[in-house]
């Protein structure tokens, strides 16, 4: 088999990752020649290119396409691989055409000013077990992220919901922020966070839209009708007595069955939903302390999002509602795969 090259792109500037050339796009479609021997190069999209080839609807269309037709996929347990300063996770999935694999490093304390994740998802296809695609796997993790709690908005929060809270400041809480403006029309924001700067940075943008937003503090919490939980806290982040009847929560920052971003009271007084049980169970500690303190069972969780989004209509409930999201494979192999097409097709909104 020939050996399989980087494409030789160009940084549009000192520091920045390679960027994907139009002059590139014939090698790409010569890749969906499957069943050739060959010695085309591997694309690799960055961030940049990555937003510029998927629009937050068509990230969500796929994703809730995935949720609600899982048959032929397939994706194992995250493996975790402990580190010096933090730890390796590696996520393979497969499905139809296609299979990939995530590995991202996590830091245990990154230096100011350096991202907490970094890593890189390889798409193979199924038919020549050759790699078709290299992405930038934060880019695609924060993007499959927040187009999944966009989807648990869509079904689960009240339909007239605009008042929005958000923890946290970092590439979560900007990717939650325009997923959830895609399906629920926000009037009100308040971000809190330990940053000040990254949390005006994300006040700033939202302004930007016309949003009413500020720095926000944990009594805001009660005004809120929508909340997204974005941090790497292993500690709750308020108390479950200040959340109003209908609020619907979003909590994706934590993936340890030790840590955890929501009380026992908030999880024992919610409507629960996940991705999958199997996940959630091994996996969030929103879930596994109440279980061992003995006021929660699984059970208690309602359905999964592939229960819901196969309903297809939107639940109402008076009650709190919470979609507890650990990030699983097959969301990142469908964006992967949806990327891919669309860079195949020339859709690419940047070279116009």
């Amino acid at each position: 088999m020939g050996i399989l090259r980087a494409v030789p792109y160009f940084a549009d500037a000192p520091g920045e990752l390679p960027r994907l050339h139009l002059r590139n796009r014939p090698l790409i479609r010569d890749r969906l020649a499957l069943g050739r021997r060959s010695q085309m190069p591997i694309p690799f999209v960055d961030q940049p290119r990555l937003q510029s080839l998927l629009t937050p609807s068509q990230v969500i269309e796929c994703l809730e396409a995935m949720f609600r037709n899982k048959d032929g996929s397939s994706h194992p347990s995250r493996t975790r691989m402990p580190l010096a300063n933090g730890e390796l996770l590696i996520m393979p999935g497969s499905r139809h055409d296609f299979f990939g694999v995530k590995l991202v490093t996590v830091q245990k304390s990154p230096a100011q000013g350096t991202a907490l994740i970094h890593g890189i998802y390889a798409l193979f296809s199924a038919s020549t077990l050759e790699p078709v695609l290299l992405m930038d796997a934060p880019a695609l993790t924060s993007m499959r992220t927040g187009a999944v709690s966009a989807i648990a908005t869509k079904y689960l929060a009240a339909s007239n919901a605009h008042r929005l809270v958000i923890f946290g400041a970092g590439v979560q809480a900007h990717a939650h922020l325009k997923y959830v403006m895609a399906v629920r029309k926000i009037q009100w924001l308040r971000v809190i966070s330990r940053r000040e700067e990254p949390a005006l940075a994300l006040v700033r943008v939202a302004r930007q839209h016309g949003i009413d937003a500020e720095l926000g503090d944990i009594p805001d919490v009660a005004g809120a009708d929508l909340i997204c939980t974005c941090t790497t806290s292993n500690v709750p982040l308020f108390a479950c007595s200040l959340l109003k009847p209908n609020t619907h929560i979003n909590a994706v920052g934590t993936h340890h069955p030790e840590h955890r971003e929501l009380d026992s009271d908030t999880m024992r007084r919610a409507t629960v939903f996940v991705e999958t049980r199997d996940a959630a169970l091994k996996e969030a500690g929103e879930l596994a302390i109440p279980i061992a303190q003995g006021v929660f069972d699984p059970s208690h969780i309602v359905a999964d999002l592939s229960e819901v989004v196969r309903e297809n209509t939107r639940r109402t409930y008076t009650n709190i509602t919470v979609f507890k999201s650990v990030g699983v494979a097959d969301e990142d192999l469908a964006v992967a795969t949806e990327a891919y097409r669309s860079l195949v097709s020339g859709c690419d909104r940047s070279r116009g």
